[in-house]
């Protein structure tokens, strides 16, 4: 009897062994089950967190506007229109027209190329909307600088280095007056 008692005290240690063992295993397995929960959650996050990165890169904002240069062909850079490089007035085949604005030495693609094939090399005023670096046109119409050939100025009041207000009047010699506007060197 001895020897049952034994065999079976061990039986029962065996059994609980077993018992923990399973218990063990299936808290270890709710444990993976758990962290494989949170990691496909976490994928889910990051996935769907990128929708709506890629939703703007495809909806790009366009803004309207007025944009004022010379039409130049797209085979020149800025610096070569910048320079005024007779190349950039050319027609060269394959070549876009652009719109190059020299107040901040950039170039804008410009869209429909029908609108302006008959501009190249002239100085214009766009409006329209830019999308990206290409301006889609609306309109587009020769620039004016200043007053025509014999306009009459507006009246203009200026003080002098001196301090002293000066007007067209104060400044016309007997032959008339000239006005010269200029940039800086340095622009």
């Amino acid at each position: 009897m001895a020897q049952e008692a034994g065999e079976a005290k061990l039986r029962g240690e065996q059994h609980g062994r077993i018992v923990e063992w399973r218990e063990g295993r299936e808290s270890m397995l709710l444990v993976q089950a758990h962290l494989m929960v949170k990691r496909y959650s976490l994928f889910l996050v990051a996935v769907f967190s990128m929708f709506p990165l890629v939703l703007e890169g495809q909806n790009k904002p366009t803004y309207p506007g007025s944009w004022s240069g010379i039409v130049v062909s797209s085979a020149c850079n800025a610096d070569e229109a910048f320079n005024e490089s007779p190349e950039c007035t050319k027609d060269v085949p394959g070549a876009k027209l652009a719109l190059y604005d020299d107040t901040n030495r950039v170039m804008y693609g410009l869209e429909p190329q029908t609108s302006v094939t008959a501009h190249l090399g002239e100085a214009v005023t766009v409006q329209g909307t830019l999308d990206g670096e290409t301006i889609r046109i609306a309109t587009i119409e020769p620039m004016s600088i200043g007053l025509s050939v014999g306009q009459k100025a507006p009246a203009i009041s200026l003080q002098d280095q001196f301090g002293r207000i000066q007007t067209l009047d104060s400044l016309q010699g007997p032959n008339g007056t000239v006005l010269l506007f200029f940039r800086s060197a340095d622009w």
